[in-house]
């Protein structure tokens, strides 16, 4: 069942309208870059960053969901990309390795985090001094009875700022170019 669900995330995050290619040149990764996909689901973006960051890079694919992450292995397996680790971890923590992190990456994820602002405190010790942090997120301006809205999964760009700042981060660089998300990359300076 997971397997499926896994997919489906992956086929949701392939549509045009969210602009996966666009979203990669904006990110513009080099070989030999560390990134975290925190909420890695089904590895869409696992997979597309371990190949930008190539073989002297590396790409933790990070999830609460262990039988995700372990589609995630049998996925880069068959594709023969070896420089990924999973990692299960919780909601409250992050767990990552300390000034490991060139890139942490959470897509459609920030929403589920009860305790951002603490959170995001956490977060900034597994990044380098010059790492970035990239928050994608539903902003809540699609229709009034769109999933989203109905459920509750976005986070307003203004709270979402406040927050970040809150949580001691800078923002770099902020782009519309996903009609329905924020797309919002922070410093720690």
């Amino acid at each position: 069942m997971s397997d499926q669900r896994a997919m489906r995330f992956n086929t949701r995050a392939a549509q045009p309208k969210f602009k996966a290619d666009q979203l990669l040149q904006t990110l513009s990764l080099k070989p030999g870059q560390t990134v975290a996909d925190l909420g890695s689901g089904g590895g869409f973006f696992t997979l597309r960053f371990a190949r930008a960051v190539g073989e002297t890079g590396q790409v933790y694919a990070v999830d609460t969901n262990q039988e995700f992450l372990d589609f995630i292995k049998k996925q880069a397996k068959e594709q023969g990309v070896t420089n990924i680790v999973t990692l299960l971890t919780g909601t409250e923590h992050p767990d990552l390795p300390e000034h490991a992190f060139d890139y942490v990456f959470l897509r459609n994820v920030t929403h589920h985090l009860q305790h951002r602002v603490d959170y995001f405190q956490q977060l900034k010790e597994a990044l380098k001094p010059t790492g970035k942090l990239v928050i994608i997120e539903y902003n809540g301006k699609t229709g009034f009875f769109s999933f989203q809205r109905l459920h509750r999964h976005f986070i307003p760009q203004s709270i979402l700022l406040e927050e970040i700042k809150q949580a001691g981060y800078v923002l770099q660089k902020s782009y519309d170019f996903i009609a329905e998300q924020s797309f919002l990359i922070f410093s720690l300076q």
